[in-house]
């Protein structure tokens, strides 16, 4: 039986505001803008509650970090609120190029992700070489950031500092491992030493609804 997540009310409050202020602004707020809008007179109260619900693995931190407070999905569940998904930029379907880092965007995500609501992150892809996959230039795709891949997989690579949405194919005859485009006018990218695959593309947004890829 699942266990229920425990939260004080006023701790229910501060998460709220962060939530609500990521929604609004597009990122998390300062130390000073949860205390005027929690409507205490000091950041310690503010921390204090901040370290409670990071004990109770509702939100994690990176205190070297601006802004750097992250919903987990048991306080998505506390809320009652769909998780947010940061929309990081614009990325290539096509020959690759460098990423368009977009910040202050975040879209609201399906519960079915919820529990990967702090591994994913949205793109909006430029290009027409993943058509034949239903994804078409102008499309915002979810990606799952990822260690492990198999073959047939769509992901997220970076080749020298630029990066491209392709299939990933691990294959018994050469070139062997390659990324492989969905469209017969682009050509193969064999596999070298400056590629690395950072995500796993899970869905892509069509008409306002996130179709599974």
């Amino acid at each position: 039986m699942k266990k229920a997540i425990k939260i004080t009310p006023r701790q229910k409050d501060l998460l709220s505001i962060i939530y609500k202020y990521i929604e609004s602004e597009g990122y998390p707020p300062t130390f000073e803008e949860m205390r005027k809008r929690l409507n205490v007179s000091s950041n310690q109260s503010v921390i204090d509650l901040l370290v409670k619900l990071e004990k109770n693995q509702v939100i994690k931190r990176n205190e070297s970090v601006a802004r750097s407070i992250a919903i987990l999905p048991p306080g998505y569940e506390a809320l009652g609120k769909p998780p947010l998904a940061p929309f990081l930029g614009i990325t290539s379907a096509g020959v690759p190029i460098n990423t368009i880092e977009v910040s202050g965007n975040w879209q609201q995500i399906s519960p079915d992700v919820a529990q990967l609501a702090d591994k994913v992150f949205l793109l909006k892809i430029s290009g027409d070489s993943m058509i034949n996959a239903g994804i078409n230039d102008g499309d915002i795709v979810l990606v799952k950031t990822e260690k492990e891949f198999i073959s047939g997989n769509i992901v997220l690579a970076r080749i020298n500092d630029e990066v491209t949405i392709k299939r990933f194919v691990s294959d018994d005859k050469p070139p062997y491992i390659y990324l492989k485009p969905e469209n017969p006018k682009y050509e193969i990218i064999p596999a070298t030493d400056e590629m690395k695959l950072e995500g796993k593309v899970i869905s892509v947004l069509k008409e306002g609804y996130w179709k599974p890829i």
